[in-house]
């Protein structure tokens, strides 16, 4: 990878793997990399004669999908900035984003362009069906449509004797040249667009080379959402210059779907965020762990070294047995968790990145990674503390490099906000780092409450105690007029199969609450504790949009 052109990475692999196959609807149909070039040279037909220049933005908006990926590669391919939104993000914010972004195209699947009023996105030239690259609107003085009916013929005219490998020819990148606008998750009002230059997508390439050797034909499963840096990057981006052959979920990624997915496809690397990993092992293992006769004999050395050796084994079949390692990211991991699995030497790692680094900063191997770290700044990347001693005094996480955005766009404010003169990017992450340069995040700056006598309190450790106690799915610990309340979206399912009523959960709540103050000391501890009916609302990276939640009613 030393030619720095992050375009010219798909132009290589789509040559090299022309009859391998790219991608695949998982149950569906699959297209070789020969198919994906196909589509992608009709696409820019449709591009060129609907007058869509380089450097304009198209946005791009559905589930996991091979269609998605396809005018993924059109739009860079072509030269053209892409947005990519989030599937369920709702109408309104669709409508900002498209417009605030100035995008003169918008791909999108039917089910989200049946709530989309087309109206209230002017600039729009033409909107693209995901389904079948069919015209559902056009807004131009001529025929989009008669266009899109005559592109076979278009596509003849130029390649009369077919495509082959060496008509493929895109666009020449340059280093800091924008390549895409990837709108965050909206944790206040209207999200940011944070503007990714092709430096940033191909360093994460470079990096992802280096700690995950993949080769052609290797199974990839999609499970995150491609609209968002991380999933895009590793489970698509960096497999698709390789030749992976990529499997898409297209739905809701259920644990079960997930599993039987590995099972079936026995990916080489698997992508997750903690939320999953943490729903697995208690569903899968902790239950187990619970009973008597386990706990008695996990205080046998021997038999506890075999009982792990188990446990290892029946969590590496879960995920399809053939992984080089499970990368964790988005969000911090359960110390609990994260715990447990490095016991049963398990091969899982966790790393740490955001949006505005096209995602990642700091990763380490699973075989070296030290317990609750993050892991060490990856190649093209530099980390400091915002502290006076950096490992033992917690500070702001402050990263430097390839990977970091241009800036937010059309919002200069918040630029010279986030990224300073010397050209630190301010994360927003509090931690430490370690001697050997090792990363721990102790939790986000905007989540610190202020203790009555002016302690710092991180409200993530707390939860990350509460959501590994009796019946709880998930937690958010709050001030509520000075109070720490800890808000409970109990496991209501596991209390259906023992027989508990609400009451039941709200004195199992209780008697959490009182447990978890005996951990705790006397300026963090929990007043109150409250039970949720549903579900808290995710962030794509599936953390919690803690705004919603910051002045409960009591």
């Amino acid at each position: 990878m030393v030619d720095k052109s992050f375009v010219r990475l798909f132009e290589e692999s789509i040559k090299q793997n022309w009859d391998l196959p790219a991608f695949t609807d998982y149950k569906g149909a699959t297209l070789s990399y020969s198919d994906v070039a196909r589509k992608v040279e009709k696409i820019h037909i449709i591009f060129e004669k609907t007058g869509i220049q380089k450097g304009d933005k198209i946005a791009l908006i559905g589930r996991n999908s091979s269609t998605w990926a396809v005018a993924f590669l059109a739009t860079v391919s072509y030269g053209a900035v892409l947005v990519p939104i989030l599937h369920d993000f709702k109408p309104d914010n669709v409508h900002h984003i498209v417009n605030h972004s100035d995008a003169r195209a918008l791909f999108t699947g039917e089910p989200i362009w049946e709530n989309l009023n087309e109206r209230r996105m002017r600039g729009v030239k033409c909107i693209i069906s995901l389904a079948d690259f069919s015209i559902l609107h056009e807004n131009t003085p001529f025929s989009v449509q008669e266009i899109r009916n005559r592109v076979h013929e278009l596509y003849n005219n130029k390649y009369p004797n077919g495509l082959e490998p060496s008509h493929i020819s895109y666009y020449k990148d340059s280093p800091n040249e924008l390549a895409l606008i990837n709108y965050t998750s909206g944790t206040s009002g209207f999200s940011k667009g944070v503007m990714l230059p092709y430096r940033c997508l191909w360093s994460n390439a470079l990096f992802a080379s280096q700690v995950m050797p993949l080769k052609a034909g290797d199974n990839m499963v999609s499970i995150l959402p491609l609209a968002h840096a991380y999933g895009a990057a590793f489970e698509f981006i960096y497999p698709t210059t390789k030749g992976c052959h990529i499997h898409f979920l297209t739905r809701t990624p259920s644990p079960k779907i997930i599993l039987d997915a590995f099972d079936e496809l026995k990916p080489r690397v698997v992508l997750s965020v903690p939320l999953i990993i943490e729903k697995i092992y208690k569903k899968n293992i902790l239950e187990a762990l619970k009973r008597p006769s386990l706990r008695l004999l996990l205080k046998v050395p021997i038999i506890d070294r075999r009982i792990r050796k188990k446990i290892n084994q029946k969590l590496t079949s879960l995920f399809g047995g053939e992984f080089i390692e499970v990368i964790i990211g988005g969000a911090a991991l359960n110390p609990e968790v994260d715990n447990f699995l490095k016991k049963i030497e398990f091969r899982y790692t966790v790393g740490y990145g955001m949006t505005e680094c096209g995602p990642i900063i700091t990763y380490d191997s699973w075989a070296t990674n030290k317990l609750y770290s993050t892991g060490k700044a990856v190649v093209n990347m530099q980390i400091k503390i915002d502290s006076d001693n950096p490992q033992h005094i917690v500070g702001e996480v402050l990263v430097k490099g390839d990977n970091v955005m241009l800036g937010y766009y059309k919002n200069e404010e918040a630029t010279a906000a986030a990224i300073n003169e010397d050209g630190w990017l301010r994360t927003g992450d509090l931690g430490v780092i370690d001697s050997d340069g090792y990363l721990f995040i102790k939790g986000r700056s905007k989540n610190m409450i202020l203790g009555s006598s002016g302690q710092n309190i991180y409200p993530e450790e707390i939860e990350a105690r509460i959501n590994v106690m009796p019946y709880v799915q998930e937690s958010l610990v709050v001030d509520q007029g000075g109070k720490l309340v800890a808000l409970i979206f109990p496991d209501f399912d596991l209390a259906d199969q023992h027989g508990l009523t609400n009451n039941d959960l709200e004195k199992q709540m209780e008697t959490n609450r009182v447990d978890i103050n005996k951990e705790l000391p006397l300026y963090s501890q929990l007043t109150k504790v409250k039970l949720y009916p549903e579900e808290f609302e995710k962030t794509p990276k599936r953390s919690i949009k803690r705004f919603l939640y910051q002045f409960p009613q009591n």
